[in-house]
């Protein structure tokens, strides 16, 4: 301090904002010499970045919810009931962390909820549905009435840490709110929410859609796609576990392909496996038919419908709805 080695928390605030410097002192390992510098705290602006981003985008799907759509747990379609079960899980974790003030660790675990389940993985997975799918749609409903609930929940457990973010976004998602988010409790999860056996399924669905997502990014490598929605790959399972736990599962929607195929027999030679993860192998193929203008997915129905030329016959269902025409 006497040579003048020091960041003054004034200089951070006025650059960065107070948020990002409240993130690092929550990410820092207080039981050990705490360290700050340009790299550090940029570290921290990216992960506050993430973070942000991730709930602005939230809150820009919830700008088409409306409270009288949501679906009850018991009509949701899996994945949903898979992401608030995750929810119930984390509650608890985050709850004694705060208790034994281990902000470290909430961070930790939020941040990789937020970064790995839901932004790379649920919300990849259901931008279709949000974007493409009609108003009426259940699936839709239910997505919108899940990113409700996670919304909530993820701004009342950062808003000791992000203090002034969590509190902008507390007012965007309860615009009639009096009050602060400051003033609210965590949010009350209920137990029932918790399905381990759903999960345990999930984590096999996952990952067979790993080795189909390494096997497009090889695709992708080589310049043979461009994007996942231009594939329709054949999955090849042998392992009866995996075969049962993709029972019921749209692999083309969970792996954002235009297509998929399940084949329960061994896979030529060629095809793309993963060590570690036995009986599934992949063999890349092209997406036939055209692409539907407002997908983006490769179907042969693409204009089917004479009033959207353009568009595959889910799409021009949507739009007939959104534009009040009768389906005939």
């Amino acid at each position: 301090k006497a040579d003048g080695n020091v960041v003054a928390p004034q200089t951070v605030i006025a650059k960065s904002g107070a948020d990002i410097l409240r993130l690092w002192v929550a990410s820092a390992d207080y039981s050990d010499d705490l360290q700050i510098g340009p790299t550090i705290l940029q570290t921290a602006s990216d992960n506050y970045r993430k973070l942000r981003n991730t709930i602005r985008w939230m809150l820009g799907a919830l700008a088409h919810f409306k409270p009288e759509d949501a679906v009850v747990h018991m009509d949701m379609p899996e994945l949903e009931r898979l992401m608030l079960h995750r929810l119930a899980v984390l509650d608890p974790e985050i709850r004694a962390a705060y208790e034994t003030y281990d902000y470290r660790r909430v961070i930790t675990v939020l941040s990789q909820f937020m970064n790995t389940e839901l932004s790379a993985f649920y919300f990849d997975i259901r931008k279709d549905t949000l974007y493409c799918e009609a108003p009426s749609s259940l699936k839709r409903k239910a997505a919108l009435t899940v990113i409700d609930v996670i919304c909530d929940a993820v701004v009342k457990w950062l808003a000791p840490v992000l203090s002034f973010t969590c509190e902008e976004a507390w007012l965007q998602l309860h615009k009639d709110a009096k009050g602060s988010i400051h003033l609210q409790g965590f949010p009350e999860l209920a137990p029932s929410l918790r399905n381990d056996k759903l999960a345990a399924k999930w984590e096999q669905v996952r990952s067979v859609r790993s080795v189909v997502t390494g096997a497009l990014e090889v695709e992708r490598a080589a310049k043979n796609i461009g994007s996942s929605l231009e594939a329709a790959p054949v999955v090849h399972v042998t392992d009866a576990d995996l075969l049962s736990a993709l029972d019921g599962i749209d692999l083309a929607e969970v792996c954002i392909t235009s297509a998929a195929t399940l084949v329960n027999k061994a896979a030529p030679a060629g095809a793309f496996t993963i060590p570690g993860i036995d009986g599934v192998a992949v063999m890349p193929k092209l997406a036939d038919g055209k692409k539907c203008a407002r997908s983006w997915r490769i179907t042969n129905d693409v204009g089917s419908d004479a009033k959207y030329p353009d568009l595959s016959a889910r799409d021009a269902a949507a739009m007939r709805e959104i534009d009040g025409l009768d389906a005939a």
